[in-house]
This record gives C-alpha cells, structure tokens and sequence, in this order.
C-alpha cells in the first residue's frame, strides 16, 4: 500500500519505518528541509533503539522516502497520517495549529480518494476540524466533489522500545464512521496483530479520548505511589515492600507502580493538561486529572527538598553530579524531564553542576543553552569529580550496577540522592555512602 506520513518525529518516523519494513511503499514529509536532507543519509533527529537499522535498511531497499513536498507525498498515496505535534498552549489545551495546517495543505494538494489519518494525540472534535478544513480547500479549488475519509488512529508507543510497541502493538485503536475506510485500516494493520480481536474498531470522538485516558490513567498509578512514598517517609514504611504488596492483585498489577522523582516526557504531562482542558471546556472538574498534575510537579522538587534539608537553600560553594538527563532511560527526549527541573533548581540556590546522560546531553543543551552554567561530562565517572553528592535522576542500565569503589575516589563528600530507588539503602551504608532515597525511609528529616 501506498502511504504518505506528515511528520517526522517520534511517531511519524517510527511509523513510517514500520509500515515501510512489512512491504509498503512510504514517503515520509516534513517543511524542515535540514532534517529532510539528514533523514535521507540515515541521519535521525532522534535516538530509538533499532530504528537506524531499520531506517537504512528500507532506504536501501526503496520502499521509505523522503521529501518536503507534500503534493509528492500524497502523488500516490493511498492513506495519510498527520504526525505532527500538538504541544501543550499556555491554557494547557492542546495547540492544533500544525495538524490543521496539514490539514490545509492537503485540501489543497489532493487530487485522488484518500484516506486521512490522524495519527498525532489529539483531543475529541478534531477529525471533524481536519475533515471540514479539507472540505474547504476542496471546495476553493473547484474538486468539491473529490471523495475522502477522516480516520481517529491514535499511537501507544513508548519511547525507548517505540519500535517493538508498533511490531508488536497490545490493540489498535481506530474510530471511523465509514465501513469501507474501517476494513482498509484493517487491511492495513493485519501483518501487525495476532488476532482480530487486537484491532478495536470505534466512533471517532471515543477513540480520539482513549488515547487521553490510557495516558492520564498511567500518570495516575505513577503520581498515586509518588504520593504515597512520600507518606513512607513520613511514617517510616518502605514503598517497595508496598509495590510488591499491591502489585501482586490482580485487579492492580505491578505496572506503573515505581516511586521516583516524577514524569515527564512529550505525552503524560501534555495529555493530563489537554484532559484537565477538555473537561474545563464542556463545564467539567476534571479532579483526578487535575491531582495528578499537581502531585506530579510536587514530586520533581522532592529531591531538591532533599538537598535543602540536607545542605541548606543556599548551596554556593557545592558541588553536585547529576546521572541521567532524559525523562526516562533509552531515549534521548528531555521534554518535561524531571531533571530539568532538578538543575534549575540547584543552580539557582548557588550550586555547580555537572551533568551525564548517554544520550541526551545533546537535547539538554539545546534546553539549557546559555541559560546556566553547566559542565557537561564525557562519561558517568567524570561526573563525580571532587562533588559533594550525586542526583541519580534517569534509570539507565549503567547507573544500576557502578563500580562505588571508583565513585568514592573521586566524590569530595560519598552522599547520593538517589531519584529512581536504584540502591538498596543497607548496602550502600555497609559501602560507606550517605544515601537518600524515595519512600524507602532513608529522607532526610
């Protein structure tokens, strides 16, 4: 099948690979030409464990292609995703003005029936926005009569294993009013499922807010432990012991239920707020939704409130280590990452920081700037250097087994904050180490 993608982030790029990889023809569109030119040398903007081997693969063999011209990529296309952002506006609503812009450009680069997918996360009453803009663009160019079809397909990929989540998806979720557009979808998606009974076929409105609810329900498993970590340093009860205890029910299950220093990312954050938003919009408290979000933003400043009880507000002089940048491990994304907020934080009460992230050093960069005085390290050990404590904040692989004898060389003052429980605290206090955690009765009172 033929297959234009508009877009070429996280969703669109992996998107397109994976469609390209079971035997579609794809062409892939983006207006940043940089980025265009660079995807065409196997350059990608983003780091996914396995996507450049794929990506190199399906260029070799023809069948992914690149381009800025979008009336190429719809030349003979049968189905278009839109894949392009919906980043949070200053409301918290979801800013719709680049996939209604590709909305518009395909309205007026259209010739044929197509299939109009929107891929990106976006909140209930768009599929009609897209389809009436179309409509619009249609009729200004006198091909009114031109038929197409608007289909609600929201992604579940999570960063770091995007690749296998889309080879190997849990359902697909496709809201359409339209039964020959529902069996082409399926025609689709077929080489991806096991069963039928993966692919849940829906209205449009309700598979545009399941996306939404599958990620506000996952943020608030996350902000609930967060919450009731903080309780375990208050009375001195372990959150680990109370994971294993609720876990373990099966009407619970054990995911989602890590305490640490927060979420973040491109979608918890901005889909809690949009949910918050479309609730506020159709005369709704959306008050669980709202908690999340306050517990949430509580919790990234819960290891700075650490520090502070620890060292004093005023930290000049001091010298931290920071392990892990990125919102989560195997991804290089740093969007409303936790440890943002950590440096800030500490820079600001005086402190010297020193960073060390695998993979998204590059990203923080770009975020920091000239901002803040940062020194960057070239390996997790040169992080240490002479500091008084180090922040593990993202649980990469090589965070979780270090060689401590090395560490206490090198570090002023052997003291770690350590945001995503990675230690056990009896352990690190046989190696000599001062070590804090999260509801695991090790805060400092």
């Amino acid at each position: 099948m033929n297959i234009c993608m508009i877009g070429t982030g996280y969703v669109g790029l992996v998107t397109g690979v994976c469609f390209a990889e079971i035997g579609n023809s794809v062409w892939c569109v983006d207006v940043d030409e940089q980025k265009i030119n660079s995807l065409k040398s196997a350059i990608l903007p983003i780091y996914e464990p396995g996507l450049k081997d794929i990506v190199e693969k399906n260029i070799k063999e023809d069948r992914l292609r690149f381009t800025t011209n979008i009336k190429i990529g719809l030349e003979n296309a049968r189905v278009c995703f839109i894949t392009v952002g919906t980043p949070s506006s200053e409301d918290g609503s979801a800013d719709l003005s680049y996939v209604l812009a590709v909305a518009r450009a395909i309205g007026q680069s259209m010739n044929h029936y197509l299939v109009v997918v929107t891929k990106s996360t976006v909140p209930v009453g768009t599929a009609e926005k897209v389809r009436n803009i179309i409509k619009q663009e249609l009729k200004i160019r006198g091909r009114d009569g031109l038929m197409f079809d608007v289909v609600a397909n929201p992604e579940f990929l999570k960063e770091g294993v995007a690749v296998d989540d889309f080879m190997c998806p849990d359902r697909i979720v496709i809201g359409t009013d339209n039964e020959r557009t529902a069996e082409l979808m399926k025609q689709l998606y077929q080489p991806f499922v096991r069963s039928q009974n993966s692919i849940l076929m829906m209205d449009i409105h309700s598979a545009e807010i399941t996306k939404y609810a599958a990620n506000a329900m996952l943020a608030t498993r996350i902000s609930f432990m967060n919450e009731i970590a903080q309780l375990c340093d208050k009375v001195g009860a372990d959150i680990d012991s109370i994971r294993l205890g609720i876990g373990d029910d099966q009407r619970i299950g054990r995911h989602f239920l890590y305490a640490g220093a927060g979420y973040g990312g491109s979608c918890f954050p901005k889909d809690v707020k949009e949910l918050i938003s479309t609730g506020h919009k159709n005369n709704l408290e959306m008050a669980i939704a709202t908690a999340v979000d306050i517990v949430n933003e509580r919790q990234k400043y819960y290891l700075v409130d650490m520090i502070k009880k620890r060292f004093g507000e005023d930290l000049s002089g001091k010298r931290f280590g920071i392990w892990g940048l990125a919102f989560k491990a195997q991804t290089d994304d740093v969007r409303e990452a936790p440890a943002l907020v950590i440096v800030q934080s500490l820079i600001n009460m005086g402190a010297d920081i020193t960073v060390y992230d695998p993979e998204a050093m590059d990203q923080a960069k770009k975020v920091f700037a000239d901002d803040y005085d940062i020194h960057y390290a070239d390996n997790m050990m040169e992080a240490l250097n002479e500091i008084d404590a180090l922040l593990l904040i993202t649980d990469w692989q090589q965070f979780r087994q270090p060689d401590f004898a090395e560490m206490k060389k090198r570090m002023y003052q052997h003291i770690i904050f350590d945001g995503r429980n990675q230690y056990d605290p009896v352990h690190m206090k046989n190696l000599g180490f001062e070590y804090y955690c999260i509801g695991r009765n090790c805060y400092v009172k």
